[in-house]
């Protein structure tokens, strides 16, 4: 878990502090006097009224700084994609695109993660499209800001000062280029040091698994969606089954995945879905990478290219709840189905069409077959020789010596010798191992 909002408060203020020192240029002229000089006549000042400050990001920590602003009768323009015209009405500042807020903005503070958009959001061109005049705040993530575009900016006079608390490279090397740059301050990443935010975060990150331990719900988690206290016990059995259903397609799909359907029906279709897909996003995308979690899964499908589809069904089924996975392929759709027994245990019920009932758990043996007299005899004796036993056996078929399909768990893992043997038994056309 981490605490998003422990800390949001102090870092506001710490970018307010730091526009208060570059308008007055508190730490030059503090130098100066401790050096014993009396530098009076050497600094001028701007005021913060009536100037506009330009919001880059507009979330937690940057609505805070503009409710800051305007209780200092600054004008604040906000530029953030995800701003609403509503949140913004509510804010009380001006939703405007970044060319607008850097043409209309005497100072400049960024509240923004840094992402492949955001990376060097104030750019050389950026910059050079600011007021002449512009003083420039960053207590967010270095990298938003070309650290060599803004030093030119600054020895031009373009920039009349600038003010990090964070850097591209932490610590910056002692030689870096802005240090000693006239009109420029910096910090040591001081945005969350108080003793303040220190005691909001633990108090939150304790509070936090507390709710989870005594009540299930989930907040801030970094590899499992957020869940309500009410939600949690609900949910846990199905994002279990949800999970499961994803990685077995995922291990039977061997071709490229273009787009996979969610859908509910039942009591499932009244729950949340969101968790239900990221734990089926996350069974599936294991067939890549073993570093995948709920919170990941979503992303990396969307990397891939994935087409991820939700689908609910308001209708009465064969069974109280289903929730069916289906993945387009290019040898066509692929579709297993599960449902949850009272006491929530999860079952898989369809497999590619054929009616099959059977846990998913451990080492697990999938084949698909010719449907004929002894072919099961012949599967156990192969095992027994090898010394595999059998845990379950699940069977099923589309029609009397039609295709099957058997699914059975296993002690151990299938060795891969082994499966090269199954495979030229009479009327065998899959074998493969499976693991959950």
């Amino acid at each position: 878990m981490n605490t998003p909002f422990g800390n949001s408060i102090t870092t506001a203020e710490h970018a307010i502090a730091m526009m208060f020192a570059l308008a007055r240029q508190i730490p030059e002229a503090n130098a100066g006097t401790q050096a014993g000089k009396w530098p009076k006549n050497d600094f001028m000042g701007v005021e913060l009224t009536s100037k506009t400050l330009g919001l880059i990001g507009c979330g937690n920590i940057g609505s805070i700084v503009a409710e800051r602003a305007l209780g200092l009768r600054m004008k604040v323009v906000a530029f953030d994609p995800f701003l609403t015209p509503e949140r913004a009405i509510e804010l009380g500042v001006e939703k405007a695109d970044l060319d607008t807020l850097l043409a209309k903005a005497d100072f400049i503070t960024l509240h923004t993660p840094l992402t492949d958009q955001t990376r060097n959001i104030l750019s050389k061109e950026n910059i050079a499209k600011a007021k002449k005049g512009v003083r420039i705040i960053n207590c967010a993530r270095g990298g938003l800001i070309d650290e060599a575009a803004l030093k030119d900016a600054l020895d031009s006079g373009h920039v009349a000062g600038a003010a990090l608390d964070v850097f591209q490279t932490e610590p910056p090397a002692a030689d870096h280029p802005l240090f000693g740059t006239p009109n420029f301050i910096c910090t040591p990443h001081l945005g969350a040091s108080t003793d303040e935010a220190q005691v909001n975060v633990a108090i939150q990150v304790a509070e936090q698994l507390s709710d989870y331990l005594l009540t299930g719900g989930i907040t801030n988690a970094l590899n499992v969606p957020s869940l309500s206290a009410e939600e949690a016990p609900k949910l846990r059995p199905y994002m279990s089954l949800a999970e499961k259903l994803g990685s077995l397609v995922g291990q039977l799909a061997h071709d490229n995945l273009t787009t996979i359907s969610i859908e509910v029906e039942g009591a499932a279709a009244e729950l949340n879905l969101k968790p239900i897909t990221a734990a089926v996003l996350t069974g599936l995308m294991r067939r890549y990478s073993d570093s995948v979690n709920m919170v990941n899964a979503p992303h990396l499908a969307r990397e891939r290219g994935l087409d991820v589809r939700e689908v609910r069904h308001d209708r009465d089924g064969d069974y109280h709840t289903l929730v069916r996975v289906t993945v387009a392929t290019e040898q066509g759709d692929r579709s297993v189905a599960g449902t949850l027994f009272s006491n929530g245990d999860p079952r898989l019920v369809e497999m590619f069409g054929i009616k099959v009932e059977a846990d998913l758990d451990g080492h697990m043996l999938y084949i698909v077959n010719e449907d004929a007299p002894g072919f099961i005899g012949r599967i156990g004796t192969a095992l027994g020789e090898a010394g595999l036993n059998i845990g379950t056996f699940h069977l099923g078929r589309r029609a009397a010596g039609g295709e099957a399909v058997l699914l059975l768990s296993l002690d151990s893992p299938m060795p891969e010798p082994l499966l090269w043997q199954l495979c030229q038994l009479p009327g065998v056309k899959t074998v493969k191992g499976l693991k959950f």
